[in-house]
């Protein structure tokens, strides 16, 4: 769970967050304070001689950050769920991962996956990568170009989703250090909300990765494509974070409506049943989806057997849905003031606009949802029939 010290970090974090917000700057202060207070590494696996934070926790650290600096809590959301997914299913090289843990003791080591490419789009949508790796004496030379590569300026290691030049085609991920030669960071992203997280595009030419630092290979097919029900480790948090800046234009709502004195009213518009109305609407919808996210959190940690991927995907839309709801709702209580330039209020608007275009997108979502439920009631029939 979140401490007293997070929410400290989260206060020092909002502080920097709108200056962050008008350079679109990485936000290197704010997220050495939160490698500070442990957040970064709160997920290590006990094996590595971390704490082991599991899917919720990690949920409330990305919700506790998201009210501070939801570009920051992207960012620590790759690097959280990356050493989440070891601790449960070890995968890295172990010598490689040891280097990772012992560097993340004294100071931010930041990792991020590579996988969106400029003609295939999401791998959420089914597709393989164009990205090469080629075979050479000591391992391979990986070239290629990734989008929305998300703190890229920061990554000390890229996890480049390619494929082998093999006569028989492999898919895996190649690990890349970030300060490795040929790989190139476009700056180029200018975006409307989360505009510090720094998710430009990646270009890497010829960079060499060793033999022992790839994982993953599987045969070039459709098994190697990417499976969105698997992601309950990385869709719950990501929708944590989101109700997060949900939170924070709430608590800036409350604060308009406790100080807002219109001459013709005499007190604050938080006595008037409009603006009460509004606020048990938008209580109603955070509270709503954070039992339905951290509760969905709380039963993968557990193992449940009856919480299904298509529950965690579920649980993914209606938050984001219901974060875009309350905001939009806050915003237009305010009126204009509440689209005013630094306005914490339209700054939040924005970042909150980020929410449904994160893979997988809903109707992606909904797709595999509405799939297993036909699934399921054709299963049951059959069952019935015999």
């Amino acid at each position: 769970m979140t401490t007293p010290q997070d929410a400290a970090v989260t206060a020092r974090i909002a502080e920097l967050a709108p200056e962050y917000d008008r350079s679109g700057a990485f936000p290197a202060e704010s997220l050495k304070a939160a490698h500070e207070a442990g957040l970064l590494t709160a997920t290590i696996g006990e094996r590595y001689g971390g704490r082991g934070a599991g899917v919720e926790e990690t949920a409330r650290i990305l919700h506790t950050l998201g009210r501070g600096d939801p570009s920051v809590a992207l960012i620590a959301a790759m690097t959280l769920t990356t050493h989440n997914r070891q601790a449960v299913q070890p995968h890295w090289p172990e010598e490689l991962y040891a280097r990772v843990v012992k560097e993340s003791l004294v100071r931010p080591v930041l990792v991020n996956h590579a996988r969106v490419e400029p003609e295939l789009g999401s791998p959420a949508r089914g597709g393989l990568p164009a990205t090469r790796a080629r075979r050479t004496g000591d391992g391979w030379a990986i070239s290629g170009t990734k989008r929305f590569v998300t703190g890229a300026d920061g990554l000390d290691w890229f996890l480049v989703w390619a494929t082998t030049d093999e006569p028989e085609p492999r898919v895996g991920t190649f690990l890349a250090p970030g300060d490795s030669p040929g790989i190139e960071i476009s700056g180029n992203w200018d975006q409307l909300g989360l505009r510090a997280s720094g998710s430009h595009d990646v270009t890497f030419r010829d960079v060499e990765v060793p033999y022992e630092q790839v994982i993953g290979l599987a045969p070039y097919g459709p098994a190697a494509e990417q499976d969105n029900r698997a992601g309950a480790s990385l869709h719950l948090p990501l929708a944590a974070l989101y109700l997060g800046v949900a939170r924070a234009a709430q608590a800036f709502f409350h604060t308009f409506a406790h100080t807002r004195v219109p001459a013709n009213l005499g007190h604050p518009v938080a006595r008037t049943e409009r603006f009460r109305r509004a606020a048990g609407e938008i209580e109603v919808l955070l509270a709503g989806a954070e039992q339905l996210v951290f509760g969905g959190a709380a039963r993968v940690d557990a193992a449940d057997p009856s919480y299904t991927p298509e529950q965690a995907l579920g649980a993914r839309v209606l938050a984001d849905r219901h974060g875009v709801r309350a905001v939009g709702l806050a915003v237009r209580l305010l009126g204009n003031p509440g689209l005013a330039r630094g306005n914490p209020l339209e700054r939040h608007f924005r970042d909150i606009q980020c929410a449904p275009v994160h893979a997988p997108q809903e109707d992606i979502s909904v797709l595999a949802i509405g799939t297993k439920a036909l699934e399921k009631a054709a299963d049951t029939e059959a069952r019935e029939d015999r």
